[in-house]
């Protein structure tokens, strides 16, 4: 019979050693002189490196608790799960003689090593993201009135359908401003006078630019500026995204300069004054129409890409979604969604990701269910579910890169439901979720946004099952 001093001695040995994990990662990294910044999220081990080829990822994933290692935005990540990493963490940081560092000082210490192209990608991802929250409660909104109407047809004659359609449709009525507060906060400018550009950009004294398409160019009234040296179309800039953020990384860079050059004792009164004058005419009078005109040409490109004929365009999009993931650039895509929301009312970028995203989830839980090696069924496992809600990195860095014929299966499933969705025009009223949460966006095609996900997942599953051989 087993004694209770026995029993105690048995539990305490399952318990994870969290100083040896700690060490385990330490020495695998290269040391001290190794780590520039090291922090944590709610599941994984944030670190970024100075010298990544002396970090030895294979005996990284064998040390007990790992359950994922990859690199993503400048960023050694290392999975170890919720409430385990706290304790790595704070082991690894008393091990290695460094102080404790927030996510975003890893953030800005791994954007600083990375080439412009990155930064500036990184950027758009860090204006969006953070507006994520507002874009989803009108596009959840969007979508329930949509389906209640289904339901109802006469309720879109309701005084409650006109009071929640005002709620609804607000922050895309208002998304430039929305933008602007965002955009200077990551730039550091004042948020305040961010949003007073963004006002200014679709003031109610410019033409509503929705309402443009239905007037003749001698309708539109237009104003002379830089002593009549050209004149510009006094138009809004409702459903424009680009040349917001421009707007106010000019607004902010020119905000700091005058901090510096202006007199403390009449900077409060100069600076806002200064700063708001110059940005909001060339914003007007140069930033908006040359910027308007490229975000036209981007927008277009990407709705033109999205429906070539035969629905290839998605394939090509669901197809490479998961490699732009690996480079760290798929932060892009959020601005794409915002500008097709603002122009066009509907999300067609949206369904194609869900089909990228959920392939590589089904890759990773077809090795889950196929595999005999505990470890990678208990990586494989979590993550594939992470994927179908969207959150595909755990399947992707944690599992499927490293049997790559998985990642192969997740890429030919997300081309395959890429295709699904273009060619049934299934679109969104929202961006910011993906997988089986969109159907909260979905509502008006729910099932053709359910055949997408089934397509994508089954041949995912299927090509990953078959190709994965069980090593050693």
């Amino acid at each position: 019979m087993r004694t209770i001093p026995q029993m105690k001695i048995r539990r305490r040995s399952l318990r994870m050693d969290y100083g040896k994990a700690a060490k385990a990662v330490y020495e695998q990294i290269g040391g001290r002189d190794n780590i520039i910044s090291a922090a944590h999220c709610a599941t994984r081990l944030r670190l970024v490196i100075a010298d990544n080829s002396k970090c030895d990822k294979t005996r990284l994933e064998e040390i007990d608790g790992v359950k994922g290692v990859f690199e993503a935005s400048g960023q050694l990540q290392i999975i170890f799960g919720t409430g385990t990493v706290n304790k790595v963490y704070d082991e690894f940081i008393r091990l290695a003689g460094i102080k404790e560092a927030g996510t975003q000082e890893v953030k800005q210490a791994a954007a600083s090593r990375q080439n412009v192209a990155k930064q500036a990608i990184k950027t758009l991802g860090d204006i969006f993201v953070p507006i994520i929250p507002a874009i989803v409660a009108s596009g959840l909104l969007m979508g329930v009135l949509e389906g209640l109407c289904n339901v109802w047809p006469d309720m879109a004659n309701s005084g409650t359908y006109t009071v929640i359609h005002l709620f609804s449709n607000a922050a895309f009525v208002f998304l430039p401003i929305l933008i602007a507060i965002s955009a200077a906060k990551t730039f550091g400018g004042n948020i305040y006078l961010g949003a007073v550009i963004g006002m200014i950009m679709i003031h109610s004294g410019l033409i509503n630019a929705w309402n443009v398409a239905g007037m003749s160019a001698a309708e539109i009234p237009k104003a002379s500026v830089w002593f009549g040296l050209y004149e510009v179309s006094l138009v809004g800039y409702q459903g424009h995204v680009i040349p917001v953020v421009i707007a106010v990384w000019f607004m902010s860079n020119l905000e700091k300069k005058l901090h510096k050059i202006v007199p403390e004792i009449i900077d409060l009164f100069v600076t806002p004054l200064v700063t708001v004058l110059a940005t909001g005419y060339i914003t007007l009078t140069i930033i908006g129409p040359v910027f308007s005109t490229v975000e036209n040409y981007v927008l277009s490109g990407a709705q033109k890409l999205i429906t070539l004929p035969f629905g290839l365009g998605g394939m090509i999009v669901g197809g490479f979604y998961a490699p732009t993931v690996v480079a760290g650039v798929h932060h892009m895509y959020n601005a794409i969604e915002a500008g097709l929301l603002s122009s066009i009312g509907v999300n067609t970028w949206m369904p194609i990701a869900t089909a990228a995203n959920v392939a590589q989830g089904a890759a990773a839980l077809a090795i889950a269910v196929k595999t005999r090696n505990k470890k990678t069924k208990s990586m494989a496992l979590p993550a594939a579910l992470s994927a179908m809600l969207g959150i595909t990195e755990p399947a992707i860095f944690g599992v499927n890169i490293r049997f790559i014929t998985a990642f192969v299966s997740g890429c030919i499933g997300g081309a395959c439901g890429g295709l699904a969705a273009s060619l049934l025009h299934v679109g969104a009223t929202a961006y910011g979720i993906t997988g089986l949460f969109g159907f909260l966006i979905t509502t008006s095609c729910a099932a053709a946004y359910a055949l997408v996900i089934a397509v994508a997942a089954g041949v995912a599953f299927a090509l990953s099952w078959v190709l994965y051989k069980e090593q050693g």
